[in-house]
């Protein structure tokens, strides 16, 4: 049976946070939040079951946004003084904290989700990180001076999260790395390095995640540049494959990635984005199983996993919640049609 999970994010209900938007300011403060984004949790637990998947996330309910969610509990940066910064090349602005001074850990980041999500489903689970280039490129340096050093300093202190996650029992630790699709010679010449750096000593297995992101207009608009091939993977995909790196998730539908770069994953399993984030149209699960048809020509049947193009966390509710269904009876239909 072909396994079935997101990339990520989830979008978060509205009296949790805004709804369908990727900064949302939260709904409620102090004890109140913290219990609302564990209430949350569990109703997307629930949702991914009920759905069909196989691999259950946690819907990064906890996080206002995939990066700086792990960065609130990071010395050393300031979240009070916010600068305004391109992110992903310019591509959009946003603000953003400032890396002040050297970087430690407070403690535990993500404890009480990993600890919800284990104790509440006996599938496979998986946790999500941003990836130590993507953290660099979303936030403002004041003190490394140096990317490569900041991403490598960040590296490390994913890597103590990402082991603590493990002892929890977290079956598939994934650090997210759009950034990977955009500074691609940088990605194989440092980003890989740093990404395994984030994974060292993991027995657990490790997995990243590459997209053209969100389904917001910046997004979209961007990709309305890049052609009638999207080859960004092409410079990265090689690197990944000489990696210790287990799992790679790609965009395939309603993209215009070549399938054949799935090819140059070889040894890797592949998490195929079966499902398009910047449209409100559900999948047919006969859409669904046709993409996994095409990805069986370059991925083995035993190493792909059906999954969504990228985080669902800008869209309603509503929409999601089909979507994981018809994700998961794609991959079945999938599964029937192959015997």
């Amino acid at each position: 049976m072909f396994r079935s999970a997101i990339a990520g994010s989830l979008p978060k209900p509205d009296w949790l946070a805004e709804t369908n938007k990727l900064w949302p300011r939260w709904a409620r403060e102090g004890n109140a939040l913290a219990q609302a984004k564990l209430d949350a949790t569990l109703l997307w637990i629930k949702q991914q079951e009920d759905a069909g998947l196989t691999v259950i996330g946690d819907g990064e309910m906890s996080r206002q946004h995939f990066v700086h969610g792990f960065l609130e509990q990071v010395d050393g940066i300031d979240f009070e003084h916010k600068v305004e910064m391109g992110i992903r090349n310019d591509r959009y602005k946003a603000m953003v904290p400032q890396v002040v001074s050297a970087l430690k850990l407070r403690g535990r980041v993500h404890e009480a989700e990993a600890a919800l999500l284990r104790a509440h489903t006996t599938r496979q689970i998986k946790f999500t990180l941003p990836g130590p280039m993507t953290i660099v490129d979303t936030v403002a340096d004041q003190f490394y001076g140096d990317r490569v050093a900041m991403a490598m300093a960040f590296a490390d202190l994913l890597n103590i999260e990402a082991k603590a996650l493990q002892a929890q029992g977290v079956d598939i630790i994934q650090f997210d790395e759009p950034a990977f699709n955009v500074y691609m010679a940088d990605a194989a010449d440092w980003g890989v390095k740093a990404l395994e750096r984030a994974a060292a000593g993991l027995t657990c297995t490790t997995a990243v995640h590459i997209c053209y992101g969100y389904g917001i207009k910046a997004n979209v608009d961007w990709k309305a540049t890049l052609g009638e091939q999207w080859r960004q993977y092409e410079q990265v995909f090689p690197a990944l494959a000489a990696s210790s790196i287990q799992q790679v998730s790609l965009e395939c539908f309603h993209s215009h990635v070549p399938p054949e770069l799935m090819a140059l994953l070889k040894g890797k399993d592949v998490m195929v984005g079966v499902i398009d984030v910047a449209s409100d149209v559900i999948e047919t699960p006969e859409e669904i199983a046709d993409t996994i048809t095409k990805a069986l020509q370059y991925v083995p049947r035993e190493r792909l996993i059906a999954c969504t193009n990228c985080g669902l966390a800008p869209m309603s509710r509503e929409v999601a919640e089909a979507k994981l269904r018809a994700l998961a009876a794609g991959a079945r239909l999938a599964d029937q049609r192959l015997g």
